[in-house]
């Protein structure tokens, strides 16, 4: 959206494809989710952001985003997903052509920007019985698991959430942590209520472990002090999520040999190895996501279409 407006300020034709619902990233976050960032933080397009509280929640920043939407007027086609681009030219002064295909239609556009974030592909353990339907990737509401076994795979902020919240509907909560404490990173008026419920035993945890099989009604768990095998209702795997890569490579975009696969681009321009594709928001960090989020990434739109203005004024000369 930021580059969308960036675009419209530009006086550039351009229109967002987005294979969901608007934000749909947002959208699809725990329903009382607050984010890190204060409100003023999360602003794009000069239009305040007024929230009740310090920090906003997901509801306020869905409501905030539509009405940004509709301040700037933006071209957004919603629920059609991007398949394929194909470029249509090799011109190398800024001239370029690509054929872009979605579920819905083709377009031509002279440059492309991928804002795709990394929330849509799940990091999977990989362990026997994770395809059952009990084992959870995403997270939305806690009544559904109320008064049930439950098992959280993680020590970051989302794991937390999903303990702390579950356990206060009255779920049994059991945490399986692979390193040997809380992550760093977990929010910090959270992470003494965890600790603590840790501490006095209302959730069990089980730190330097592992899951190694789930099935209907147990999950065997591998601890520093031997095999574990607990019973269980439900599993929620919040092992974080990844950029689609497969997208990225149709795209011709070039990534680094480790395992942060990180796509290539200008960090001044945020253009890729492939002329007239730029890169915008946390997708820039491939598997790197805590690196970039909304408040540090605003900057990556009007850095695009500078680039792409002073591109159409070399060719135009």
């Amino acid at each position: 959206m930021a580059c969308g407006i960036a675009a419209k300020k530009a006086g550039l034709k351009y229109v967002i494809i987005e294979k969901g619902a608007l934000v749909n990233s947002l959208f699809n976050y725990p329903l009382y989710m607050t984010f890190f960032s204060t409100s003023e933080r999360l602003e794009i397009g000069g239009v305040p952001f007024m929230s009740l509280n310090a920090k906003p929640n997901r509801l306020e920043a869905i409501e905030y985003y539509r009405r940004v939407k509709q301040t700037y007027d933006l071209n957004i086609h919603l629920f059609e997903e991007v398949k394929d681009a194909r470029r249509l030219n090799e011109s190398t002064d800024g001239d370029h052509l690509f054929e872009i295909t979605t579920t819905k239609a083709k377009y031509l556009a002279t440059n492309i920007i991928i804002a795709t974030g990394f929330y849509d592909i799940p990091i999977y353990m990989n362990v026997p019985g994770e395809q059952l339907e009990k084992v959870k990737h995403y997270y939305k509401d806690p009544h559904y698991y109320a008064f049930q076994k439950v098992l959280v795979v993680g020590a970051n902020n989302s794991s937390v959430d999903v303990a702390l919240e579950t356990w206060r509907k009255g779920a049994d909560v059991t945490m399986v942590i692979r390193g040997n404490e809380i992550g760093h990173r977990v929010k910090y008026w959270v992470k003494p209520d965890i600790e603590n419920r840790i501490k006095e035993g209302s959730i069990k945890a089980y730190f330097n472990s592992s899951i190694k099989e789930i099935r209907e009604h147990e999950v065997d768990i591998k601890t520093p002090d031997g095999m574990v095998t607990i019973a269980n209702d439900f599993v929620m795997a919040m092992t974080g999520y990844r950029p689609n890569f497969d997208l990225l490579a149709k795209f011709g975009i070039e990534a680094s040999d480790d395992d942060i696969k990180c796509p290539v681009y200008h960090e001044e321009t945020m253009e890729t190895n492939n002329p007239g594709i730029y890169l915008a928001g946390v997708v820039c960090g491939g598997m790197n996501t805590h690196k970039w989020f909304i408040e540090n990434s605003r900057e990556h739109a009007d850095k695009i279409i500078a680039h792409i203005k002073s591109q159409k004024e070399v060719a135009a000369d």
